[in-house]
């Protein structure tokens, strides 16, 4: 690689590190192509962006940003999960497709700032991810609303079976 090809790519991981809001560190050995493909589509699909490093180079892109807090474990075959919307998106799919698998190794990670260890991102895994806790905000929300209509519509519900129970004995 050229040294201006190396500036260029230590910008843009740079950049991308410092947007992100969750960058999860995992170890990779003899990962076959079907099982790359398979990985890729889910973060695709989860908007994570998958990313195979030169371990200088992450390191260096890493400087000034939260992630250099993880810089130690880019050692060996590396490549990190970045996601700019949903922190727990990168640690939920990568839980889940690894938990199979012999060949992928979740390392650490960084969360809005703050380092994580392995068992940090197992637990950010289990948690319910933005769109899930949107869905419960919401049926919160709505709760009491519904309550209030089923007890403003019960009475009239109530003497409509009463006098149809009444017109049905006739």
């Amino acid at each position: 690689m050229l040294k201006s090809e190396k500036e260029t790519l230590n910008k843009e991981l740079n950049d991308k590190f410092s947007r992100a809001k969750a960058v999860i560190v995992a170890e990779f050995k003899k990962l076959d192509v079907e099982n790359v493909n398979k990985l890729r589509r889910k973060l695709r699909e989860g908007k994570v962006e998958w990313k195979v490093l030169k371990n200088t180079i992450a390191r260096r892109a890493a400087r000034g940003t939260s992630v250099e807090k993880v810089s130690d474990d880019f050692v060996g075959p590396i490549a990190v999960a970045i996601s700019y919307d949903d922190v727990v998106a990168p640690a939920k799919i990568l839980a889940d497709f690894t938990k199979d698998l012999q060949t992928i190794t979740i390392k650490s990670g960084v969360v809005q700032g703050a380092k994580i260890d392995a068992k940090g991102v197992q637990a950010l895994a289990k948690m319910p991810g933005l769109n899930e806790l949107r869905g419960q905000i919401l049926g919160m929300i709505n709760q009491p609303a519904s309550k209030l209509v089923r007890t403003i519509k019960e009475p009239g519900a109530a003497l409509a079976r009463v006098l149809q129970a009444k017109a049905d004995q006739k």
